[in-house]
């Protein structure tokens, strides 16, 4: 499998033959870099954790483009298809959906979930991890924005991810130690933890470095992908 990042939390798996986007945020991402169009190309499905704009970014867009399916909780699926999208499939917290040749699985993260639009505060559901599991290829689990919360030992139990994609960046989620911490106590089976919400915005971190730290000696490998060069894993 190979994982590229594109700056906050916006990441793209390829795999047997299957090429999947998450939390596309690129329009307005002061972390992108890169070429949209060439991103998006034989992209299959968009794999949502919330509502909240720095996730949901292009989806609309780029789902209109190519046709690619969009699968997130049913509030944000019944929103984005107000917006336009047929091609969608809502599902929530604990359900796992067969997206042919992978399954998706939302579990919890504590963080909320909206849109502000105009004055209007606009609720999309609740704010989710997703679990992507495919025949042969590493489990990767993306935390999408949390704090820790002592269920984190179940979704390792029940899931037991190879790879993590957890956020850092403090204020909007947990900061880099906390986020080690996560990682040490219930992920200490993975063989990978990638970091990501960082280096966007002035108001959160700006580098991964005190997560690279936290988890010096701690026996899982910290992968810092630089943005739009993938990792094999």
């Amino acid at each position: 499998m190979k994982i590229t990042w594109f700056g906050h939390s916006a990441f793209r798996l390829d795999f047997a033959g299957t090429a999947v986007l998450i939390d596309p945020f690129f329009t307005g991402n002061p972390g992108f870099e890169g070429n949209r169009e060439k991103i998006v190309e034989g992209i299959s499905h968009i794999l949502l954790t919330h509502g909240h704009g720095d996730h949901v970014g292009d989806t609309v867009e780029i789902a209109t483009a190519t046709g690619a399916k969009v699968v997130a909780n049913f509030e944000l699926c019944m929103y984005l298809g107000k917006q336009g999208l047929e091609n969608i499939d809502s599902m929530n917290t604990g359900g796992t959906t067969d997206q042919g040749g992978f399954t998706v699985t939302l579990v919890r993260a504590d963080h909320s979930s909206g849109l502000v639009e105009t004055d209007v505060n606009c609720p999309l559901g609740s704010a989710n991890g997703v679990i992507v599991k495919a025949p042969g290829e590493p489990t990767v689990y993306h935390m999408g924005d949390t704090d820790i919360f002592g269920d984190m030992a179940l979704i390792a139990e029940i899931h037991k991810p190879d790879v993590v994609i957890v956020p850092i960046g403090d204020r909007f989620t947990m900061g880099p130690e906390v986020a080690a911490l996560a990682v040490q106590r219930y992920f200490s089976g993975a063989k990978a933890a990638i970091p990501c919400h960082y280096g966007s915005f002035p108001m959160i971190l700006p580098d991964a470095d005190r997560f690279v730290a936290a988890m010096d000696g701690k026996g899982i490998q910290v992968v810092v992908p630089h943005k739009t060069v993938g990792v094999t894993v």
